[in-house]
This record gives structure tokens, sequence and C-alpha cells, in this order.
């Protein structure tokens, strides 16, 4: 029987009419978000490993030169996080001085953010750097505005030929001279923190040292520098002792800012950023102006500072600015409050700890001034004082961490290699102070490591808490005078013991340019059983 097709039924067309495309299946539908999260995961990728290149070549800088590195993360380098500071910055200097030495290199390379820094270890290559081949580096390369920060623009942050004319003006300074002239108006302000310890002690009160000192080295500083009684002990609210701690006040603003011009000072300067807040820049900027305009106006001559610079100015065929005066007054300020400050403060702490050694002082102290005055010459003859505050500035330096820059294409002595122009170059002072090597059991408080017997087997250079060459601290000598004139008055009148509100082990404050304790120094004072030392 022949084939024969089917006849379509009419259900059969209505079916061929209603039928739709095929809908996507759950397949494809993965399918199709696979492909997005892979176009996503693309996009992502590509500048992660954009950015990743970068970092990697920036942080080879120093391996490609045959520089001994450490192993750097982005994106803070080896630097640390500004947002979270839980250490001191001269500290983390320290450790990677500590991890250079460990590994025997005389040198190395870390890498702050992105640029590359220049660490000297060896004493030879410190000395290099600071004294023989200084022509290479005379900047500090720290950061100064001099247009919309002008107390920033003061002898230790300027650089070049404007930091060369300064410092050979103000040498001069600073001399046996001048220091005797200053002598009687240092001591009186000792006097002042005598009498308040005597206060104090006779309520058996223990005393919070740090304070006290404080009030002294602000005296001191007005007296010297501005020529102005601040009289912080009757008033402790006073505007120069206010401003004071404002200064080293630590805030977040403060660190934000410190980072900032470290990392980035050309776009700061550019930016017109102001280190130093605006409320203490207008203080000293007024003061200044008034010293001035009132010694002028009334003919009034004193042996300070101030007159030094006014003198200097008059004299001056190219006269400096009021501002200018102003800036290497404030440093004067800055360099004497909180550094000689901080000295007194670790020594007495030490001494508190260490009743020989404070005894041998006091026993110094009296046989020098039983038989003469107390005087600059009287003060220079106590060698052993001399040895107890250089050992206090091994242990606790007051600015662990110096910092040059490069101002020429230097060729590292006994390497083939090259540092550029404007390179960074750290020197961790904290670091040379603290090692074993130089200075066996570090941590012990020992001045017979100064003694001119021990002090000629060391290299120069692994004891320098005042920096080196001629860039060097030059006030050294006045801050090394208001420091023995403080302790002579107090270890003479006065036996000092640690208190047991002191928290031990002492925390440093971490966010301090300068070395200071977060935690308070509490002391008892004992009277010595003879008459106060009068002026």
């Amino acid at each position: 029987m022949p084939f024969t097709k089917p006849k379509k039924s009419d259900d059969d067309d209505n079916e061929a009419v209603d039928e739709q495309p095929p809908t996507k299946t759950s397949h494809q539908e993965d399918f199709n978000m696979f492909t997005f999260i892979g176009d996503i995961i693309v996009l992502l990728i590509i500048p992660t490993i954009l950015v990743s290149m970068f970092f990697k070549k920036k942080f080879s800088y120093w391996k490609e030169r045959g520089v001994p590195q450490l192993e750097a993360s982005i994106p803070f380098g080896n630097g640390p996080n500004p947002f979270k500071i839980r250490q001191p910055f001269f500290q983390i200097v320290k450790n990677y001085y500590d991890v250079f030495r460990s590994q025997g290199h005389k040198h190395g390379g870390i890498y702050i953010t992105t640029k590359p820094v220049y660490m000297t270890i060896d004493p030879d290559y410190i000395k290099n750097v600071m004294s023989k081949d200084f022509q290479y580096f005379y900047d500090r390369g720290t950061y100064y505005n001099e247009k919309g920060d002008p107390l920033s623009a003061h002898l230790f942050n300027l650089e070049g030929q404007k930091w060369k004319s300064l410092r050979q003006k103000l040498t001069p300074t600073f001399t046996s001279g001048k220091m005797k002239m200053m002598f009687p108006t240092l001591l009186n302000c000792g006097n002042q923190m005598l009498d308040e310890i005597n206060r104090l002690s006779s309520k058996q009160e223990s005393i919070d040292i740090k304070e006290i000192l404080g009030c002294y080295s602000t005296d001191v500083i007005g007296s010297c520098a501005f020529g102005l009684e601040c009289n912080s002990f009757k008033v402790p609210d006073a505007e120069f002792r206010m401003n004071g701690r404002n200064l080293f006040k630590p805030t977040f603003k403060r660190r934000l800012r410190i980072f900032l011009v470290a990392n980035f000072p050309n776009i700061c300067k550019r930016l017109g950023v102001v280190f130093i807040p605006k409320e203490v820049s207008n203080f000293f900027l007024n003061v200044v102006k008034e010293v001035i305009e009132y010694r002028e106006k009334n003919h009034v001559h004193r042996n300070d500072f101030m007159q030094i610079l006014m003198d200097m100015r008059n004299k001056d065929d190219e006269e400096m600015s009021i501002k200018q005066v102003a800036a290497q007054a404030f440093v004067f300020f800055i360099a004497g409050f909180e550094t000689s400050a901080t000295t007194i403060n670790f020594c007495l702490f030490e001494l508190a700890q260490n009743a020989e050694i404070q005894q041998k002082v006091r026993d110094e102290i009296e046989d020098v001034l039983q038989d003469e005055e107390f005087t600059y010459d009287s003060v220079e003859k106590m060698k052993y004082l001399d040895q107890v505050i250089d050992e206090t500035l091994r242990k606790y330096p007051p600015v662990p961490h110096l910092s040059r820059k490069c101002t020429t294409d230097y060729k590292i002595p006994g390497t083939n290699t090259v540092l550029e122009k404007n390179r960074r170059v750290y020197i961790s002072i904290l670091g040379l102070h603290r090692d074993p090597e130089y200075y066996p059991d570090p941590e012990k408080f020992d001045p017979e490591r100064f003694s001119s017997e021990n002090k000629a087997k060391r290299h120069p250079f692994t004891f320098i808490p005042f920096g080196e060459g001629p860039r060097n601290c030059i006030g050294s000598r006045f801050g090394m005078m208001q420091t023995k004139v403080g302790l002579i008055l107090l270890l003479r009148n006065f036996r000092v013991s640690l208190n047991e509100k002191t928290e031990l082990p002492l925390v440093l404050e971490p966010s301090a340019l300068l070395m200071t304790t977060r935690n308070k120094i509490w002391l008892d004072f004992d009277k010595v059983n003879h008459s106060v030392l009068q002026d």
C-alpha cells in the first residue's frame, strides 16, 4: 500500500503558530555570569600587576647598585604607617641599624614610601658623611618654608650658602667668654628650681621631675635667649611655658604633618604647608619684635643671645629681618628647651637607681665647690660629672637619629656605587650608642665608659650626641652648661631616689621626634645636711 503523508490537523497548525523562541538555559546564564565576573577580575588584576611591578622596580633600587637592603612592603616601604604609630621613628631606624650590623654590613639601603634612603652603619662611613667628605653632605634635607612658615627657616634647617653664612656669624655666640656672661642668669634660674624642689620636698611629696625641669629650661631659655623673666614656677600657665608644651605636644595632626613634609617636601612647599603651629609662631614673632623695639627705644643692653642677634643685625650689610632674628631665637628655644630637660630627667632617673654613682658625683661637687665659688670655671673642673652626663647622653641621646642630604653625586669609598644627588642619608645615633661591640652590656649605666682611658680605645664616631663635623650642634656647650648647673644644684642639696609611682620599664613616647617618656618619672628628694647653695 502506497505511503500517504498524514494530513495536518487544525490543532497541529495552531501549535506551529504558537511556538516561541527557546529560552536561555541555566547553563547559558551561568556562562554569562562567569564571563562578567572574569571581566571584573581581569580589570582588577591588571592594575594590581602594574602596581606590583611599579613597587618591585622601586624596591630594587639598592639591590641594583650592590648595596645591601631590607625587604620593603607596599605602600610604606620600610617606613611606619603614619596612621598607626606604635614606636618612635628613631627606634625603627635603630632596628634597621641592628639588622645591618648583625649581617656584618658597613652600610645599607632602606625605603621610606618609595624613596630610597642610604644608611651609614660603620663609624668610618659615618665619619665620611659628617666630616671627611662633608662637602657632599652639608644639607640636612629637613623641611623649611621661609615665606609661609618663617620660623622654620632657622640654622638647623637652612641649606647651602644661607646656612654657611649664618653659621659663620653665629659661631662666636657660644665661646667661653659668652658662656661666662650668661652664667649668672642661668644660675639664678637654677636657684628658682631649687626653691621649688625645697617647697615640694618639705611636704614629703613625690615630684614629677619632668615638669620641674620643663619649667627650669623654659626660664633659662626665656632669660638667655629672649631676655625675659618667665617665672614658670610661680606662673605655671605663663605663655612661654604653654607654647613650649604646645610645640612638643604629640597630636595626630602633627604626626601627619611630619609624614607629609618628610616625604613630600617640595609639594608641601608649593602648597604652603605650615609645620610650626600658627599660634606658636605668632607668639614668638611678637615676643622678638617687642623685645627689639623696647631695647632699641630705651637703649637697653643685656648679656644674652637676643643681644648678640641684635648686634649682628645692626652690623650686617644685609640687615636681618625681624622674622630671621625670630627664627634663630626660636631654634635656640627648641634646641635648649627639650634636650637639656630630657638629659637631666634621664640622668636623675639613672642616679636614683645607682646610689654609689650618685654619691660619687656629690663628693666631686663638694670637693670642687668647698674651696671656690660656683662659677663657669668651677663647673669645668668636674670631670666625673662629665662622665655621668656623657653616659646619660649615650644611653638616651636627645636627638637619636640624624639625616643628611647628598648635595652632589658621591662615589661611596671602597665600592663602585654612586650615591645620587638629593639622596637622603640616615645616621642612627641610638644604634651606635647602644651597639654592644662599642659598649658591652649597653643597657647598664656605667660612667666609667667615659674615662679618658676608655674613650681613647673607641672610634670617636661611636659617640656623637651632638652630631659631628661642621654641621654639629652649635649650642652644645650652652646645653651642657645648662645641664650641669641643674644637676649640681640638685645633687649637692638632695639625695634622689625613685618613687614607687614611677611605672617601669619606661615607655618612650611613640610620636615624639626627640627621646622622651610617655609615663612620668616620680622622684623623692631628701635634703642633704648643709646650707643651700646660693648665687
